[in-house]
């Protein structure tokens, strides 16, 4: 493959938009949908969602996905049919593998705050497996250190499982000046959560912006304010998995 660098703005990104929810979808999802932008790698969905205060999405089914859910900003209550329930903030992991099928609720735990949360899709190395869902909290000095993994289906330090062997998330909370090098894979999803940054030989991005990286690994990556980023690292695509 040759190397490519594909830069998506934040302001061409599909939207969702309702009284209590404002969501941008960086891939054909719900009511938008663009039969050349379905996927990246293995990475399906990439929705940066608004939730008004004591709104959210009820009851609702998936199967067959990984579901990785980050709070940038408030405090988001899951309820699902295994029985989890809790409330995820800033820096608590969460991961719910939908297998032969669950169903969840998300909702904005907040009576008076809005909710702003990233969640991402993967598909799983094997259909029908039985659901799961964990929970892990990353510290504050980890996320702020450089590129930590958040989830993994890979091996080695990360906080929560996905089942797919060839997908990894890492993210890093940034202060102007730092920079990370991007991690050595095929496929590689930056998504900038919140901040700017510049990437080498690509230039600024900025809170909603994305670079789809193929076969262009080992770039540097520098805040140019407070920024969080969000990275998948992908070994395969959806014609290789």
């Amino acid at each position: 493959m040759s190397a490519s660098v594909d830069i998506r703005r934040a302001a061409d990104r599909g939207a969702s938009t309702t009284e209590w929810l404002n969501s941008k979808h960086s891939f054909s999802f719900a009511g938008y949908y663009d039969p050349d932008n379905t996927h990246h790698g293995l990475l399906l969905v990439n929705n940066d969602d608004w939730v008004a205060p004591a709104a959210g999405f009820d009851t609702h089914p998936h199967r067959d996905m990984e579901i990785v859910t980050w709070v940038l900003q408030g405090a988001l209550e899951h309820r699902d049919s295994m029985g989890n329930s809790g409330v995820i903030y800033p820096g608590l992991a969460q991961r719910m593998s939908a297998g032969t099928g669950v169903l969840h609720s998300e909702n904005n735990a907040s009576a008076n705050e809005p909710v702003h949360f990233v969640q991402m899709w993967v598909v799983p190395d094997e259909a029908g497996i039985e659901p799961g869902y964990q929970q892990a909290e990353i510290d504050d000095s980890l996320l702020a250190g450089g590129l930590t993994t958040i989830a993994s289906g890979r091996g080695g330090d990360a906080a929560t499982r996905i089942h797919n062997k060839n997908a990894a998330l890492h993210g890093a909370r940034m202060q102007a000046g730092d920079s990370v090098e991007l991690p050595d894979a095929p496929y590689l999803h930056l998504f900038v959560a919140r901040g700017a940054v510049t990437l080498e030989d690509a230039g600024a991005l900025h809170e909603g912006d994305a670079a789809r990286l193929i076969s262009a690994s080992g770039r540097r990556l520098t805040a140019t304010e407070p920024s969080e980023i969000l990275v998948w690292e992908m070994h395969a695509d959806l014609a290789s998995a």
